[in-house]
């Protein structure tokens, strides 16, 4: 794999609230990273720019991806990190259907999960973007009320990885691409997230979801990442600091070799 020189960067696995990680692995560092990637499943009981305060204190700069716990605690939970006025410091951190370039690596990101109501491959996508869902939701049947359509409505528009938002990648070009999601690389991973990485250009791709930590490679020279619950890795697969111990990952999946 060819990326530039790899710079101070971590990228941080589902962190659950639990940022009591992040602040003990930061304390221990004799030098500190210049930006982190958080790869979903933050859960904002308050505001990005309150509970990443142990990064934005150490002048680490924050990015993100959203994940499929992070609308758990509804509207509120989701304006704590994604609007742009509660979080004037992360912000501009978001990284969800764009490419940034970050230390000299260009970094695409896609948050969310598939959801069988709008993709679930392999199969084609039911919907392709969010204007379609209230429509959609209106066949449920009568067993339905209309706050618990537009109570799902809101969820699916919020935590499912959307075509519309691959499209929005399409014809960009980006060395590593960060997903919630897990590539094929995993046994309960999904090979459109490879594709999406192919077509970009990405050489990596680093996930969160599963809670485990582990590299491996494909035959065309692809690789993927595994980043566990508060652990935080480098682009080389470098342990910065330990979270939670990882989950059982099983057998490597066909057509991917462990490294």
């Amino acid at each position: 794999m060819s990326l530039p020189d790899q710079p101070a960067l971590v990228f941080i696995g589902d962190i659950h609230r639990q940022w009591h990680h992040v602040a003990r692995g930061l304390a221990a560092l004799p030098e500190k990273p210049a930006a982190a990637v958080l790869l979903g499943d933050m859960e904002c009981d308050h505001p990005l720019d309150q509970v990443a305060a142990p990064l934005l204190d150490a002048g680490i700069a924050v990015h993100w991806i959203w994940g499929n716990h992070d609308y758990d605690g509804g509207p509120r939970m989701w304006d704590n990190l994604t609007s742009r006025a509660r979080n004037p410091r992360t912000g501009n951190g978001a990284l969800n259907a764009r490419v940034a370039t970050i230390g000299g690596i260009r970094i695409a990101g896609l948050g969310g999960t598939f959801r069988r109501r709008v993709w679930e491959p392999p199969g084609p996508p039911r919907l392709r973007g969010r204007v379609e869902l209230a429509a959609d939701l209106g066949t449920l049947g009568a067993g339905w009320t209309a706050e618990q359509c537009e109570a799902m409505r809101q969820a699916l528009a919020a935590m499912a990885i959307w075509p519309e938002d691959v499209a929005a990648l399409a014809g960009l070009r980006a060395d590593v691409l960060v997903t919630h999601e897990a590539p094929s690389s995993h046994p309960q991973g999904f090979a459109a997230i490879d594709a999406v990485a192919r077509a970009l250009g990405a050489r990596l791709i680093i996930h969160g979801h599963h809670h485990v930590c582990y590299r491996a490679r494909a035959a065309d020279g692809l690789q993927a990442q595994g980043v566990g619950a508060g652990w935080a890795l480098g682009l080389d697969g470098a342990v910065w600091w330990q979270g939670e111990p990882d989950r059982w990952f099983g057998k490597a999946a066909h057509g991917w070799h462990m490294i």
